[in-house]
């Protein structure tokens, strides 16, 4: 039985669901049209996908990893059942393998809200406002190092600059998983035990699911292996003898994390191989973003090829998303002032022209009404003056 909320309490959100007033309103909408300017400028291209869709549709292929993130409905109108997005990215995926069906690279930016059953932690919020870019069809490392260099700088458009980027690989893992007979559960908990750099948990798991040595040897170190990655040639000797799929991932992480750091000379780099933070859907580099006094990443992203596949066209693709909404209580960017210009309501044809020359120029004009005066006390407003050549003029107060 659903209980009706008390005359008192309905003005009350559900936990991890809130609303956005206008100082802070302004600020991220200022943040929105300083980020897609600058992505517009790299040559991305703005997508809108839909808010809901039908669930068959939303889960498939990597959607299907964000299942129980994932509200679901019933469509009055075909009675067939529909989600509310979590993610946009694998969207953002069918519309360049299904809908757009370019044969080169395609690079897409999107903006909107998402909704989730669960926040990703403890005071984080259920509906983030997700910002982030795609580059489809490069399988090479140049697509990543672009997309790293393009995240670092969009958050220095925003005044972040003092970040770090944590990278890791996923490839490194998943071709450890290659050389068992793992199923998808027993790797997920494996996975688990290597994420929390949990040594006596890896031994233990390795030791119930019968692991052999050399796969138990690289899932050891990469529980001990992180640093800058200037550091990282010192274990280029462990990987030299590894099957080829985890050698090419280890030489992988090198050659990017090397470009990277000539790239960005002012952006501290480190590596983490225990790092599998990526959603289940990746399959490559993937990466975090950290500021100093800030617990956990303000952006994330990496590699997930053959995104496509279920959608017709397999393409590889690698991109990077954001909580814009929990990025702005962190930037930095000195916010222009809005001065209020306060007009009185009077039928004359000089100052409604007059209105409507400052508004046009960007000016903020509001028009007081005799009992409105709170507004210009609030805001420190100016106001218009008629003069007595009938002209108006702005009179600041005080």
């Amino acid at each position: 039985m659903i209980q009706s909320m008390q005359k008192d309490d309905r003005w009350l959100l559900p936990d991890g669901i809130e609303e956005t007033l206008p100082e802070e309103a302004r600020r991220i909408e200022s943040l929105r049209r300083r980020s897609l300017n600058l992505l517009e400028s790299w040559g991305y291209e703005l997508v809108m996908p839909p808010l809901m869709e039908y669930l068959d549709s939303l889960l498939t292929g990597v959607g299907r990893s964000l299942e129980i993130e994932t509200f679901k409905l019933t469509d009055q109108m075909t009675g067939k059942m529909m989600g509310v997005r979590a993610d946009m990215t694998p969207q953002v995926a069918r519309i360049d393998a299904h809908y757009l069906r370019r044969s080169g690279a395609s690079r897409l930016c999107y903006f909107g809200p998402v909704l989730r059953t669960r926040p990703d932690c403890l005071g984080c919020s259920r509906v983030p406002l997700q910002l982030g870019a795609e580059l489809f069809g490069v399988a090479g490392a140049d697509a990543d190092i672009e997309i790293v260099e393009l995240l670092v700088e969009t958050l220095r458009r925003m005044g972040i600059e003092s970040v770090h980027v944590d990278l890791g690989h996923m490839g490194i893992f998943q071709g450890l998983m290659k050389q068992t007979d793992l199923d998808d559960n027993a790797q997920s908990v494996l996975m688990e035990a290597v994420t929390c750099k949990s040594a006596p948990d890896v031994e233990r798991q390795c030791d119930l699911l019968g692991i052999n040595d050399y796969v138990r040897e690289l899932l050891m170190l990469m529980t001990d292996s992180s640093g800058d990655v200037g550091q990282l040639s010192k274990l280029a000797d462990k990987f030299s003898n590894a099957p080829e799929e985890i050698a090419a991932a280890f030489d992988n992480l090198v050659v990017i994390a090397k470009r990277l750091k000539q790239r960005l000379p002012e952006t501290r780099l480190y590596f983490d191989l225990a790092a599998l933070r990526g959603q289940s859907y990746h399959t490559g580099l993937v990466f975090a973003v950290y500021m100093p006094g800030y617990g956990r990443a303000i952006a994330n992203g990496g590699r997930y090829d053959d995104i496509g596949k279920e959608f017709g066209r397999a393409r590889p693709a690698t991109g990077f998303s954001l909580d814009l909404r929990e990025v702005s209580k962190q930037a930095t960017i000195a916010m222009e002032k809005s001065e209020m210009i306060c007009a009185p309501y009077e039928e004359d044809e000089a100052l409604m022209n007059t209105v409507r020359a400052l508004r046009e120029s960007g000016r903020q004009v509001v028009f007081c009404y005799e009992d409105d005066q709170a507004d210009m006390s609030r805001n420190g407003a100016s106001r218009l003056v008629k003069q007595d050549d009938d002209t108006w003029i702005i009179e600041s107060q005080g």
